[in-house]
C-alpha cells in the first residue's frame, strides 16, 4: 500500500474547493477536488493509479508578478490526464507560468520543479518516505523542522495506517504559524487534507474539509495500477 497525503494552505479570501469528483479529461478519468476560481487542482489521481500533487513555488519564495498565462492547477490536470506525463513535462512551455513544484507518482516517483526560468527533474526512490513543504510559505529552517517532525513520526510508528498519516497532517504540532495546520494573522489557513490510498485492488481518495468540518471518502477503481 502507498499513501500520498497533502495539505492545502490558502488565504481565507480564496473560495473553498469543491468536494472530490471524477471527470474525464481527454480520454482519461481523473478524480480531484476542484478549485472553483480557476478550475484546476492541487491534488489529483487518475484511472491508471497515477497521483500528482502541486506545491506553490520552486526552490525559493518568489514575488508574484501579477497575471500569468495559466493556472498551475490546470497544468497539473494536463499532466495527470496525459498518457506520457514525463514527456509532456519535458515539452511543455512554462515561461509564463508561476513557479511550482509537482510531485508525480506513476509507478515511478518524480519531483519536478519550475523556478520561472528552468525545469528541474529529480527521480526519487519510491520505496522511501518523502515530505515537501512549499517554498513560498516556509523558510528553510522551518522546512527542516517539519522534515524532522515527519521523520520522528515515521520512526515512532513501525506500521502506519492511512488514518494515522491524516492525523499527523491534521496536527499543528503546537505551532499555528508553521505547523501542519496553520492559522496565520495574515489570513493564511490550512483548508483541507487530501490523501490517496493505493493498494493492489483499488485506490481511494480521502478528503478532510477543515473549513466545513466534512470528510469525504471516494473509491476509484483503476484500470491498471503499477507499483
Amino acid at each position: 500500500m502507498r499513501l500520498i497525503t497533502s495539505n492545502r494552505d490558502e488565504h481565507i479570501s480564496r473560495p473553498l474547493a469543491l468536494q472530490p469528483q471524477e471527470e474525464t479529461i481527454g480520454s482519461v478519468k481523473v478524480l480531484f477536488p476542484k478549485d472553483p476560481k480557476a478550475g484546476g487542482t492541487w491534488f489529483a489521481l487518475n484511472e491508471n493509479g497515477s497521483v500528482a500533487v502541486l506545491l506553490n513555488g520552486g526552490f525559493v519564495a518568489h514575488n508574484p508578478r501579477g497575471n500569468y498565462a495559466r493556472s498551475r492547477g490546470l497544468v497539473l490536470l494536463d499532466v495527470i490526464a496525459s498518457r506520457r506525463p514525463y514527456d509532456l513535462l519535458q515539452g511543455m512551455k512554462l515561461i509564463d507560468i508561476e513557479p511550482f513544484t509537482l510531485v508525480l507518482f506513476n509507478g515511478a516517483l518524480l519531483e519536478f520543479r519550475w523556478d520561472g526560468h528552468q525545469k528541474y527533474f529529480r527521480p526519487l526512490d519510491k520505496s522511501k518516505n518523502h515530505i515537501w513543504s512549499s517554498a513560498t510559505l516556509y523558510r528553510d529552517e522551518v522546512i527542516e523542522h517539519r522534515q524532522n517532525l515527519f521523520q520522528q513520526f515515521m520512526d515512532e510508528n513501525s506500521r502506519i495506517t492511512p488514518s494515522e498519516v491524516v492525523d499527523f497532517h491534521s496536527n499543528n504540532h503546537d505551532d499555528f504559524e508553521n505547523g501542519f495546520i496553520i492559522d496565520r494573522d495574515s489570513g493564511l489557513k490550512t483548508f483541507s487534507v487530501t490523501q490517496a490510498v493505493l493498494d493492489e485492488e483499488e485506490i481511494v481518495m480521502r478528503h478532510l474539509d477543515l473549513m466545513n468540518d466534512k470528510f469525504f471518502e471516494v473509491p476509484f477503481s483503476p484500470t491498471q495500477l503499477t507499483f
